[in-house]
């Protein structure tokens, strides 16, 4: 049984680009009995992914939901948007060796998919990997440590630099 069977509500957010892909995605989740909000549109109208990416960024940065997935046409736009929000490490996935990978070294909390990029089997693999796997930790903890001192300071100065310890343990 992988975390997010045992605990937390998945948070799900597309645009028109990603509705199809989205309604395959859920039929799986609901295969798996892993419970999850969709925030997403409801159809294939134009509507704009800032919107769905910031409902569910925030709510994995605040705690209300342990991951999330977001899926527009490439699934970049809603990187970009999601991982303006502090603690959250979204990563889009083209693979299913990514999708295992982001999890493992990154401990991912959002997945992004492009929804007229990538097919149908390739986005459930994906998704079955990401859900799947489990976080390393060890020597990834350094570097999510890293990332969390960049994100404290650029919110408060708005400039980072690695200490040099940095270049000794990398």
């Amino acid at each position: 049984m992988g975390e997010t069977e045992r605990s937390g509500r998945i948070w799900i957010g597309n645009d028109h680009g990603g509705y199809e892909l989205k309604r395959k995605l859920l039929a799986y989740l609901d295969e798996r009995h892993i419970p999850y909000e969709d925030l997403g549109s409801d159809s294939g109208d134009i509507v704009r992914y800032p919107h769905y990416a910031a409902r569910v960024a925030n709510a994995v940065s605040q705690g209300e939901a342990e991951r999330g997935i977001l899926i527009c046409s490439t699934g970049i736009g809603m990187s970009i948007i999601a991982n303006k929000f502090d603690g959250v490490r979204a990563a889009l996935c083209t693979s299913t060796y990514m999708g295992r990978l982001t999890r493992a070294h990154n401990n991912s909390n959002i997945l992004c998919l492009g929804g007229k990029i990538t097919g149908e089997l390739e986005a459930l693999d994906i998704l079955e990997a990401w859900l799947d796997t489990e976080y390393d930790g060890g020597r990834h903890d350094i570097s999510l440590g890293l990332i969390a001192n960049a994100e404290q300071n650029l919110s408060e100065n708005s400039a980072w630099e690695p200490s040099e310890d940095f270049f000794k343990d990398g």
